[in-house]
């Protein structure tokens, strides 16, 4: 028997035969993530649907030193969970319960596997709020949003996935189960480890359960829509909104080739000849909304705004967040490759940054529909291409190089909440320095030893 057979044996011994996939059609839809243009047939999938099981699957590995990449559903755009050639594909997606709804400490104990809709739903249910609302939260894990430390629409005001892990279970590659955090609000105690495993994208650890804080559900909340001749008279609304200390829930931009494609999807009355479009939302007590909302407005206006549309409802306002929520899937429909990336820079320099990458698809002949979170300066250039037409990828790479740099030198960062993954690592050693690299390889070695766990993520 052969060592892969070997290991394969005891893989089906530790989860069930059923839970381990091998044939080559099988493991076709674990090849990618939803990061386009880059895919990797794993050796195996394996299903785990408890901690033993996934301690199993790490022992079993380190011993071997097989590769582990673990997977939820697989909705990550940094290349976070792509497997490498005879590699374990570890997925969690089965283990997708809520264990606890904790309403005296508001907090909610969740399976990694959980969806993050389903955390949401859980928390509303007993009318608590878990705010964080990446785009894919329909599909995408609790434990892919920590890895990744996921952002969303309402990061301007309540944060990032980050800000709301108390606690989580975690696997090490040996097989050893740890548990960091509690359901304490100050807790000082050692090394914030829960911290560290937050966005190390599958590269210490495996997350299996997670703590998370919820708030109270907002009150009231009132969503408009701002439409603009000029995108600086955009960028200048948002640095108004911010300088009068309103803090938004939801700020979020879109540019004119975005506006298009979202208007041929949902037809919601989008004009068709603005430069730049922004949503907005404020919630909290009634009174407060109904105070910042008539601020906002008077202060788009003031900016030059061309209309300010006001829902008047709960399914108006739905309406009008979907101008946003759809842009990715409707640029989607453009061309056969949508290529979503991640870029921030400090909010005083939106402007400059999305007229750098205006000039940058002229100057490279390329379509790039531009939105994002412009409130917290998180921008998603996507790219409009066709991964079969080499020569254009290869004006897409050099695009890309140029966005990024220019984002670092504005004093930005390289992703705002896609990771780093694959997709990204060749830019981190600019965003971060040697030092810092060396720290985070140093730290990767302590706990993981033998490697085994997502090779080639971050850095090699």
């Amino acid at each position: 028997m052969s060592s892969l057979e070997n290991l394969l044996g005891k893989l089906r011994q530790a989860v069930g035969t059923d839970q381990v996939l091998t044939a080559l059609e099988d493991l076709i839809p674990y090849s990618f993530d939803g990061t386009a243009a880059l895919r990797q047939m794993p050796g195996c999938v394996v299903f785990a649907q408890t901690t033993d099981q996934v301690a199993a699957v790490l022992k079993l590995a380190n011993e071997t030193k097989t590769p582990v990449v673990t997977r939820g559903t697989g909705t990550g755009l940094s290349g976070g969970s792509l497997p490498i050639p005879d590699s374990i594909v570890l997925c969690t997606a089965k283990m997708d319960r809520v264990l606890e709804v904790d309403q005296k400490n508001l907090t909610l104990l969740a399976e990694a596997g959980t969806t993050t809709q389903a955390v949401a739903d859980a928390a509303g249910a007993v009318n608590l709020f878990y705010p964080p609302d990446p785009g894919s939260m329909k599909i995408s894990t609790i434990g892919g949003n920590v890895a990744e430390n996921s952002g969303g629409l309402r990061g301007l005001k309540y944060g990032v996935t980050r800000n709301y892990v108390m606690g989580m279970e975690a696997v090490l590659p040996q097989g050893e189960v740890m548990w960091l955090g509690n359901k304490c609000v100050k807790d000082v105690a050692g090394f914030s480890l829960k911290d560290l495993f937050v966005g190390s994208e599958g590269t210490l650890g495996v997350i299996t359960r997670v703590l998370l804080k919820l708030i109270p559900k907002p009150a009231a909340k009132r969503t408009m829509l701002a439409t603009y001749n000029r995108m600086d008279q955009a960028a200048e609304t948002i640095s108004a909104i911010i300088a009068a200390q309103i803090i938004p829930c939801t700020l979020e931009f879109l540019d004119r080739t975005t506006i298009g494609c979202v208007e041929d999807y949902v037809h919601i009355g989008l004009p068709l000849d603005c430069e730049a479009l922004l949503l907005m939302e404020t919630d909290g007590h009634p009174a407060v909304v109904a105070e910042e909302a008539e601020r906002m407005v008077k202060i788009c206006r003031e900016h030059g705004c061309r209309e300010v549309r006001i829902a008047k409802d709960e399914d108006e306002a739905n309406q009008l967040a979907s101008a946003r929520r759809t842009a990715f899937s409707a640029l989607a429909r453009v061309g056969p490759t949508t290529i979503l990336e991640d870029a921030t820079v400090p909010r005083s320099e939106l402007a400059p940054m999305i007229r750098f990458i205006q000039s940058v698809a002229v100057n490279y002949k390329l379509r790039i529909g531009t939105f994002g979170h412009m409130g917290d300066g998180n921008l998603h250039p996507t790219f409009l291409t066709d991964e079969r037409n080499h020569a254009e990828m290869e004006r897409v790479e050099k695009a890309m190089k140029e966005i990024f740099s220019e984002a670092l030198r504005l004093g930005g960062t390289i992703t705002g909440e896609h990771g780093v993954g694959v997709a990204k690592k060749r830019f981190l050693p600019q965003a971060l320095g040697e030092t810092s690299i060396r720290v985070m390889r140093e730290l990767r070695r302590a706990l993981d030893p033998n490697g085994i766990l997502n090779p080639g993520k971050m850095f090699d």
